[in-house]
């Protein structure tokens, strides 16, 4: 196979930053009725997200994602710092994130903009809204060429 079709017929490698495990449930229940083909890890903080972006301690072998969902409200280390950690980082600052939020306060989208994030979506309450959603995932990953 040459490498485009070796991109469009492997696995999305997503990391999910969310410390809710409902949401991480949905999440997992939008990517499969969205067909989208990936990997997910997952992480339940802001501290592990950036552990796992930068390889550093038990991440040290974790594949580079395609693609980060991050939620806004993380223990630890907020989603937005995550964020700003990545934007300022050499190897990752072009990496697509995705801001997940419950939150439909302004100034979360604002700061998640002024931050550059890629998308920015508030958590719907229905599982097929989701799925709708994150069928932008491939559309995002192949933008960035990754």
């Amino acid at each position: 196979m040459h490498d485009d079709e070796d991109k469009l017929h492997r696995r999305i490698e997503i990391l999910l930053a969310e410390d809710n495990p409902a949401d991480v449930r949905m999440m997992q229940e939008a990517l499969f009725l969205a067909e989208i083909r990936h990997n997910l890890a997952v992480v339940t903080d802001g501290e592990e997200a950036l552990l796992y972006l930068n390889r550093q301690g038990q991440y040290i072998n974790a594949t580079r994602p395609d693609i980060v969902l991050l939620d806004i409200k993380l223990p630890k280390i907020s989603g937005h710092e995550v964020l700003h950690g990545i934007r300022h980082h050499p190897d990752l600052h072009t990496l697509p994130v995705m801001m997940l939020t419950s939150s439909a306060a302004p100034q979360d989208r604002d700061t998640s903009e002024r931050l550059q994030a890629t998308h920015y979506v508030t958590k719907p309450v229905g599982l097929h809204q989701l799925a709708g959603e994150v069928k932008i995932i491939n559309a995002l990953v192949k933008r960035s060429g990754v």
